[in-house]
């Protein structure tokens, strides 16, 4: 059986800190368009890439930085709009969820007609607008209108902080040889990673025993001594 089949849904206590946001030729360009968020055209910037790559944390920064309100998309239909966009910068995350949500793509048509051109609109998503399934065509076009800023795929320093950074939110402490050896042997995607410390958290806890590289061999299917 292997990590993947085995992963859990485990709660741990996320780091949002600029001090905690490893920079890589993966998301500097990212990093670079949220810091320029004055500049943004339109006001507006969509954050586009896959589960796990730093979408969250990126936002939380822009947030601390603007005293910009946070909403998932999931919760986009019948919030109080003008309320939400009193202080003049918002962040929906997960926008994608609005898609075939007649009152929740209203809803961000709306609120994206309050913030244009005197506020600050961030949009993440895992996907650019013209995949969601956005049946709005006057949405779509202002989605498809945004600058994009992407975050790509995982090099092994980022992959390896990543790492670093998920099991530092679970207060596990692991040697150091497992970062690496994980990194050459998992899928290689953010997604994996955060299912693979999840999975080496709850076998450990259920074992008593520490995250090793050995445990993580068993749960790999490879066989390899401490």
């Amino acid at each position: 059986m292997t990590a993947r089949q085995l992963a859990f849904d485990l709660p741990a206590r996320a780091a949002y800190r600029r001090a905690d946001f490893f920079t890589s030729p993966a998301n500097a360009e990212a990093l670079a368009a949220m810091d320029g968020w004055q500049d943004w055209p339109g006001g507006k910037l969509l954050l586009i890439g896959p589960r796990g790559a730093g979408k969250t944390h990126l936002a939380h920064l822009w947030a601390e930085v603007t005293g910009a309100r946070m909403l998932a998309g999931n919760h986009l239909a019948g919030a109080d709009l003008p309320e939400l966009a009193a202080g003049g910068a918002v962040c929906i995350e997960d926008a994608e969820l609005v898609a075939g949500v007649a009152q929740a793509e209203t809803a961000l048509f709306h609120l994206h007609n309050l913030l244009a051109g005197q506020g600050r609109l961030l949009i993440t998503a895992s996907a650019p607008p013209r995949d969601w399934g956005l049946r709005l065509p006057d949405l779509l076009s202002r989605m498809q209108a945004a600058s994009i800023a992407q975050l790509h795929a995982p090099d092994d320093a980022l992959l390896s902080a990543v790492l670093i950074k998920l099991f530092a939110d679970r207060q596990i402490a692991v040697p150091p040889n497992l970062i690496p050896y994980l990194v050459q042997r998992m899928d290689r995607s953010f997604a994996a990673a955060h299912d693979l410390v999840a999975t080496l958290d709850a076998h450990a806890l259920q074992r008593g025993r520490a995250v090793t590289r050995a445990l993580a061999a068993e749960l790999l299917d490879f066989a390899a001594p401490e």
